[in-house]
């Protein structure tokens, strides 16, 4: 007999502060009493989709960048260990976003080393130079030579003609990267790597007010610089199955299917996001079930939602087994999404996608750091009490909204699909 077992819907609250520097540089501000350590994340509203369709993979270049040092602080590690602490950084279409974690004592030197390379960044053409050493060689063993690594970089430009998704954060060609210089670097830094154009989220055992009196202190002063406006093109609707075969020197064959829906803000974010989950976000969920072990069709099957800013895209990613027809493979993924269109899921299905959505976020804001990203990055999507209200949005999906979601998105002009085929012998 199957019992369903709800979790408790849990009121749970990510309670924060804000303020606006004169300069425009957006703050928000958790305290944590439960921990030691606090969290700076400096998120920049800048990534892959702001760049020059002829000059791409800068935003990740930045990434790389910020770490060389300035003329005050050379090397800008040193500081964060001798304090404690650790930091990172990443990339994607949307932002770049950097973090140090350090003992809240010393929240101090991380004001001190942010607001310096926000002000002062070395652009040299030998740094410029010794990281797009790094990137491109990253470009090459992540993407160019290593198997199934340039999924990703067919998969773009076959889903998007005219928007900039249609190159993947690392750059569209490794060319536009071994193509810059200092100038072109500091026309980058200069447009983006600026107050008005970041958000500071601190999270910690911190007192709200001392972490706005050291912003002013760090970062008042830092000129504001012309806040960025981003005018994109808007994607045309898919009226056609698109269709890429390659031959690659990989070991089996991989099947990439790729439908558009709709914005990260947008409602079917949340409906398909549970859809997903429903489908392969466990062991017992329906692709491995199905695809993997009943038909043993595919040694692994995945999908999932992109969630960019923009119109994104839901992917579903399948590595086949030996001696299987990609067309019949492909049929049946078809076929299962289109069992979804026309049926609705189980409440015990879409009960539990919502349990499991539960679990990771409570599990997920048991870390400062978490919180203090995804504050950051619901600001930059508009509001940062979205940490919030989203949890309204995931608990509230109903079946008939997974059908009608289901109908618009699964639809086979809507699809762009990859054949990633070993190489013949």
């Amino acid at each position: 007999m199957f019992i369903l077992v709800s979790l408790p819907y849990f009121a749970f609250m990510i309670r924060f502060e804000r303020h606006t520097l004169a300069n425009g540089l957006r703050m928000t501000v958790h305290r944590d009493e439960g921990t030691p350590m606090a969290t700076t994340d400096i998120l920049y509203d800048a990534g892959a989709r702001d760049e020059d369709p002829g000059a791409t993979g800068f935003a990740h270049l930045f990434e790389h960048l910020m770490f060389e040092g300035t003329p005050r602080i050379p090397f800008f590690d040193v500081p964060v260990m001798m304090a404690g602490g650790e930091n990172n950084a990443f990339t994607n279409n949307d932002i770049t976003n950097y973090y140090i974690t350090l003992p809240a004592n010393n929240l101090e030197t991380a004001f001190w080393l942010e607001s310096d390379r926000m002000r002062g960044l070395d652009l040299h053409e030998e740094r410029v130079n010794n990281q797009k050493s790094v990137v491109t060689e990253e470009f090459r063993q992540r993407y160019l030579n290593q198997p199934y690594g340039d999924l990703l970089l067919l998969l773009r430009p076959l889903a998007y003609r005219i928007h900039p998704y249609r190159w993947s954060a690392i750059g569209m060609d490794i060319s536009h990267i071994e193509r810059a210089d200092s100038a072109s670097a500091r026309r980058f830094y200069d447009r983006f790597y600026t107050p008005s154009n970041a958000i500071l989220s601190v999270a910690g055992n911190v007192d709200p007010d001392k972490v706005f009196t050291l912003a002013e202190k760090w970062f008042g002063e830092i000129p504001a610089g012309v806040k960025h406006s981003r005018s994109l093109p808007v994607e045309p609707e898919q009226d056609e199955r698109r269709e890429l075969t390659v031959h690659r020197p990989v070991p089996s064959a991989h099947l990439t299917m790729a439908f558009h829906t709709g914005a990260r803000i947008s409602r079917d974010f949340y409906v398909l996001d549970l859809l997903t989950d429903i489908l392969a976000g466990c062991d017992s969920a329906r692709f491995p079930s199905i695809l993997v072990r009943k038909k043993e069709l595919f040694s692994d099957a995945d999908i999932y939602i992109s969630g960019e800013a923009d119109p994104g895209l839901v992917i579903f990613s399948g590595r086949l087994k030996d001696g299987v027809d990609i067309r019949k493979a492909e049929e049946a993924v078809t076929d299962e999404l289109r069992r979804v269109a026309d049926d609705r899921v189980s409440v015990a299905e879409l009960e539990k996608a919502r349990n499991r959505y539960e679990s990771h976020r409570l599990m997920s804001y048991m870390n400062a750091a978490n919180k203090a990203f995804n504050l950051a990055y619901h600001e930059v999507l508009g509001d940062a009490a979205g940490i919030n209200t989203e949890k309204e949005q995931y608990m509230s999906v109903t079946e008939e909204e997974i059908t009608a979601a289901s109908q618009l998105t699964f639809r086979p002009e809507n699809c762009s699909v990859i054949h990633y085929l070993p190489e013949k012998r």
